[in-house]
């Protein structure tokens, strides 16, 4: 995107598509992302730790919606079970797209995806991501761009049916919400200073992402926009936060 929504800015002239930021030593099997989207991002899936090759992880991720154009949507799953074959023909001929389950897309939607979800982003959204730190992916179909596809090791992956529907969500506005509690991590998006349950999910390293107001990590101000980690998460000043991300890997 030129033109990103609050806090984030473009230099002139140039697009932004991605802003991550490297995690510490001590949380460095998570990674948070923020995505920005002109156009439809390639169809792709993910391994899980079982089918990664070996000395990898796999990729569990989800997205919260932080802005969305009108008519936004995320694709996630098949509307109906499909068979391997039918995945391979598809993906050659580009219907892929339409065997999807499209789902719209507006600010406050939380969507998880576990490994071997089939999905594609839109364009006009912006979204928080808070995935396995694993940078593998298989592209099924990338609209005719000159990008390598992984037939092969997608099919072989890949989920045939439809997403869950416990799996996607819309949040109240101004409510904490624990949005995931494993297999791979845990992820709750608190409203002000965490509440005594919340605090008591979490022990060890944490990842926070302020999304509305800032919040302070042993003197350092964190805007939003950015992402910053604590030694435990009641080392985390919130006086001046109004909604948050709070992220840690699981085991």
């Amino acid at each position: 995107m030129d033109t990103l929504p609050v806090p984030f800015a473009a230099p002139a002239g140039q697009r932004i598509g991605e802003i991550w930021f490297e995690p510490p030593p001590q949380l460095d099997r998570l990674l948070v992302k923020y995505l920005f989207t002109s156009e439809k991002l390639s169809v792709q899936v993910h391994p899980s730790d079982a089918q990664a090759p070996a000395g990898a992880s796999g990729k569990e991720e989800c997205w919260l919606v932080i802005d969305a154009a009108p008519g936004a949507r995320l694709a996630i799953g098949f509307e109906d079970e499909i068979s391997r074959d039918e995945m391979r023909a598809a993906a050659l001929d580009g219907s892929i797209e339409h065997l999807l389950q499209w789902h719209p897309a507006r600010p406050g939607d939380f969507f998880y995806l576990p490994a071997g979800t089939v999905h594609a982003i839109g364009s006009g959204l912006s979204l928080v991501e808070i995935q396995q730190n694993c940078d593998i992916t298989y592209r099924l179909f990338d609209y005719g761009r000159p990008r390598e596809l992984h037939l092969d090791d997608a099919i072989a992956v890949a989920s045939r049916g439809p997403h869950p529907a416990e799996l996607r969500r819309s949040l109240e506005p101004g409510a904490d919400a624990q949005l995931v509690d494993g297999p791979r991590f845990r992820l709750d998006r608190i409203a002000g200073p965490p509440s005594s349950a919340t605090l008591a999910r979490y022990s060890g390293p944490v990842l926070v992402v302020p999304l509305e107001g800032a919040v302070s990590l042993e003197g350092v101000r964190i805007n939003p926009g950015e992402c910053g980690w604590a030694a435990d998460l009641d080392l985390v000043d919130f006086r001046d936060a109004l909604t948050s991300l709070v992220a840690q890997p699981c085991g």
